[in-house]
């Protein structure tokens, strides 16, 4: 067994006894021994950049441990965080199907391992082999449906309040709607959540004890919990 950063580094996805619930996880094992064949893995610190926003596309990333922040730059600088990529889950995908350049910027938010399939073996992999065609299609439109969804809630919601709560409530499975209490484990930094809804770290701060002195939520540890979801939706309309 090997460790690097902390990690516990799998060397083959065949071989692999990590999370199988990922989207590029969950695959057969013949579909896995494939990619195998034809991946690159590597580890890597938080703040090692992946890909640049613009930068033509030589392949695309599986997160096999760790998460990566997809973000984009506005022309004077500001930071939008759009997504945080989890296990299991690929970054660079659809600029490598398409040629064009990669739409946002990948950055490892804590330390990674990540296997790397360049362009050619991605296509490759998708003309022969159905299964991993047909779950590169599905990733690509939950990302798509996310897309469209944080859009919305963000042109919906005028208040950084608002921003805020939705974004809250968007942590969470739909399992979890019904329960008393909602938690949220592995909850992004104040940084991380003001990048998300375009606000500075100290309005999240300040917008995240508010809430916690309404009795909206609270912290138990390292997990953000949603007390009072209905009040909380509330505030996003």
């Amino acid at each position: 067994m090997n460790f690097s950063y902390g990690l516990e580094i799998a060397e083959k996805c065949s071989e692999c006894t990590g999370c199988r619930n990922g989207f590029f996880c969950k695959l057969s094992e013949s579909m896995l021994q494939a990619m195998d064949d034809v991946t690159h893995k590597s580890t890597l610190p938080a703040g090692a950049i992946l890909f640049v926003e613009g930068q033509s596309p030589r392949g695309m990333f599986v997160v096999c441990s760790g998460r990566v922040n997809l973000s984009t730059t506005s022309k004077e600088g500001k930071l939008l965080l759009l997504k945080t990529a989890e296990v299991g889950e690929a970054v660079g995908l659809s600029a490598t199907i398409s040629g064009l350049g990669y739409e946002v910027t990948a950055e490892t938010a804590t330390a990674c391992q990540v296997s790397f399939i360049d362009r050619d073996n991605v296509l490759e992999l998708i003309g022969n082999y159905t299964e991993f065609s047909l779950q590169s299609a599905r990733f690509l439109s939950r990302g798509f449906h996310e897309a469209y969804r944080d859009i919305r809630d963000l042109m919906l919601s005028k208040t950084s309040a608002g921003k805020l709560a939705r974004l809250l409530l968007s942590q969470s499975s739909s399992s979890e709607l019904e329960l008393r209490e909602i938690r949220i484990p592995s909850m992004m930094t104040h940084e991380e959540m003001a990048h998300r809804i375009g606000a500075s770290r100290e309005t999240v701060t300040r917008l995240l004890s508010a809430l916690k002195k309404r009795h909206l939520i609270r912290q138990d540890g390292p997990t953000l919990v949603i007390r009072d979801r209905t009040a909380l939706e509330a505030l996003t309309i």
